[in-house]
């Protein structure tokens, strides 16, 4: 259990962090929970989780707040669970940073499967340097969780955006359907996946520096997915 991932649960109502908890650890997990932000916050300098359940409604500090600081400062998985079900609630936390969105009341089978599809990425061979990929002049450090432009400057990235920058640098120059997308990241499908898709792609089109109007790396190819035309190495 000690390699089990860890998933961090900040929610100031314990019956559902003892529920998150119970199932999470009967699905083979290890669960650190909290009550209010200060704690977690505090609890961030000393342990990596490999997950965190935020929920929006904190008693002393907004989430969305915190969920965007997450998303900037740490390369674990982020998933919001929240009673707030309005569209734009959504779209905003996947906006700043979120990798998932889960309304309450929710089934905790279904947040499990939901976190092992967040940690379920490909790897490639470990070994020295491995982590870190070049393409097109700039830097991908999967270990930092970092983008390093070709002038040098160096742009965190979030789990989320990770993700989908890892599947694009496997498949170069070919294209990627919405379905491989799916397959590939995880997730459920409909308009929350695919709205989720557009914000990371076109947060990793700003940290490439890239002109909307008219992208070189990432194209859309409309009604079919998306294609990375940036050469390796």
């Amino acid at each position: 259990m000690t390699d089990a991932p860890l998933i961090a649960i900040l929610d100031d109502e314990p019956e559902i962090r003892r529920l998150l908890s119970a199932a999470l650890e009967e699905a083979g997990f290890r669960t650190v929970g909290f009550a209010r932000a200060t704690e977690f916050e505090a609890a961030l300098r000393r342990i990596q989780p490999d997950a965190c359940l935020i929920d929006l409604g904190l008693p002393d500090r907004d989430g969305l707040a915190l969920v965007h600081r997450l998303a900037s400062e740490s390369g674990a998985a982020i998933i919001i669970i929240s009673g707030r079900a309005q569209v734009q609630d959504r779209v905003t936390g996947l906006e700043l940073g979120a990798d998932d969105y889960i309304i309450k009341p929710f089934e905790p089978a279904e947040v499990v499967a939901r976190i092992r599809a967040r940690l379920r990425k490909p790897q490639r061979e470990t070994g020295p340097g491995r982590q870190q990929i070049r393409f097109a002049g700039w830097a991908a450090d999967f270990d930092r969780y970092t983008l390093t432009s070709p002038e040098g400057a160096e742009t965190p990235i979030s789990h989320a955006e990770a993700e989908v920058l890892r599947l694009f640098l496997d498949n170069p120059r070919r294209l990627i359907s919405r379905a491989q997308m799916l397959e590939t990241l995880g997730g459920t499908a409909g308009e929350s996946f695919d709205r989720a898709m557009d914000v990371r792609i076109s947060r990793l089109r700003t940290k490439l520096g890239e002109d909307p109007k008219n992208p070189r790396l990432i194209k859309t190819i409309y009604g079919a997915g998306y294609i990375f035309l940036a050469e390796l190495g």
